[in-house]
């Protein structure tokens, strides 16, 4: 079965508005087999949302369309929905209840207005939202099951996994396909050096579908396997995953898709490791990374943002002879800055960053983009510096952290 997802609204369609739904409903959609073939954005638009799904219901065979199921006159879509299947808008008995039910439990007086959400067209089938005033509905239009569902995104994701997922799994019957994907997350290669290094996997394993998906500055490899034969699927994938370990070696973070700080954090853990930062051109960014992990308390003592000489000399007791002998931005500082971050604290690990982020700042020696890096552990300091080529500060900072966290995964592993 292909499925195709509609998203309405004015700000979607502008841009005002990133549709962060419909790749939420595609994922969940290729999971349970569906092939999703075509997404659609169209604004608020009686004639144009009607138009839309009657083309989507000649060509799919199940559709989820989110969007336009307010209160408000620009909210269409049931009414569009009732226009493409030829019917008439009808006050559903179960929708007004929920609405009614949704308002009373927080014992708010119901807006007349919201009783307009209780229309729907002739024939469908209410889908309560138990998270909102918007009642959902799913009907028949021309080949196409559609499953129209509100635009808020915690609305629509408990729908979607309560009402919708268990009625398109039941419609495959004894024929349903298995889609199955791994998500494997890789650091330090461009996306074209990933791509070229993988080539002969996907020579290898036809019935493997690869994508790669830039998530900066990660690059995260997209293993995709579809058959009747779950079993079957999942043993190609894991095949083709051990290849993609194979071709890419240390570069590979995770074979489920976890981010740097994650992994980075569960190394720690395990090994009952503390780590203390000290930083200087992130400005806090890899301890922001690390400390949004929850039970980053277990592992994470200190940071420090000792930007200016003065503080990486008087609070973290620096050598000032060094910084004047190689300057703020150098390894031996770098190294300096991890070594007396540890011993101030106490900590397994120190972690340090100085460099320049940009725009401007830069020198022949040492270009915008550069990065020290200082790593202590309990037998060995370690300096590492990296020239990066991106023109931007904040790209700039991002690379840097998890460079530096990069550094600190390797050492733990």
């Amino acid at each position: 079965m292909i499925a195709e997802i509609l998203s309405t609204g004015d700000e979607v369609r502008s841009g005002a508005l990133v549709d962060s739904n419909s790749a939420y409903i595609a994922e969940a959609l290729e999971e349970v087999g569906l092939e999703v073939t075509r997404h659609s954005t169209v604004g608020d638009d009686l004639d144009a949302i009607a138009s839309i799904i009657k083309e989507i219901g000649a060509r799919a065979d199940v559709s989820v369309v989110t969007g336009g199921l307010g209160p408000t006159t620009d909210d269409i879509t049931a009414e569009a929905a009732a226009l493409a299947a030829g019917t008439e808008l009808c006050e559903d008995d179960t929708a007004l209840l929920s609405i009614e039910n949704f308002f009373k439990k927080r014992q708010r007086l119901m807006n007349p207005l919201n009783r307009k959400q209780a229309l729907l067209p002739k024939g469908s089938k209410c889908l309560e939202n138990p998270a909102g005033t918007a009642p959902g509905f799913a009907v028949r239009i021309e080949n196409c099951l559609f499953f129209f569902l509100p635009g808020v995104p915690s609305e629509m994701k408990k729908m979607l996994s309560e009402k919708v997922i268990p009625e398109i799994t039941a419609l495959w019957g004894g024929h349903r396909e298995y889609s199955l994907v791994r998500n494997i997350s890789t650091f330090g290669l461009t996306e074209a050096a990933v791509n070229e290094n993988l080539l002969s996997v996907i020579d290898d394993y036809p019935d493997i579908r690869l994508g790669l998906r830039a998530t900066f500055p990660e690059i995260h490899v997209k293993l995709y396997g579809r058959g009747k034969d779950e079993k079957k699927v999942s043993g190609l994938l894991e095949s083709a995953t051990g290849r993609v370990l194979e071709k890419l070696g240390n570069r590979v973070i995770s074979t489920i898709g976890e981010p740097m700080e994650l992994v980075v954090s569960r190394l720690l853990k395990n090994k009952k490791a503390t780590l203390s930062v000290a930083e200087s051109c992130t400005g806090g960014l890899v301890s922001n990374m690390l400390t949004n992990i929850p039970g980053s308390s277990d592992y994470f003592l200190f940071s420090g943002v000792t930007y200016s000489n003065e503080s990486k000399i008087k609070l973290l007791g620096v050598q000032q002879s060094v910084i004047e002998k190689y300057g703020a931005v150098h390894e031996e500082t770098a190294k300096e800055m991890a070594v007396c971050v540890r011993r101030i604290t106490g900590a397994t690990y120190g972690l340090s960053t100085s460099g320049i982020a940009g725009p401007s700042g830069g020198t022949d020696e040492k270009p915008v983009g550069t990065i020290c890096i200082g790593l202590a552990t309990p037998v060995e300091v370690k300096g590492f510096r990296f020239v990066f080529q991106f023109g931007d500060r904040l790209m700039n900072k991002k690379v840097f952290a998890v460079t530096a966290l990069d550094l600190l995964r390797r050492e733990l592993l």
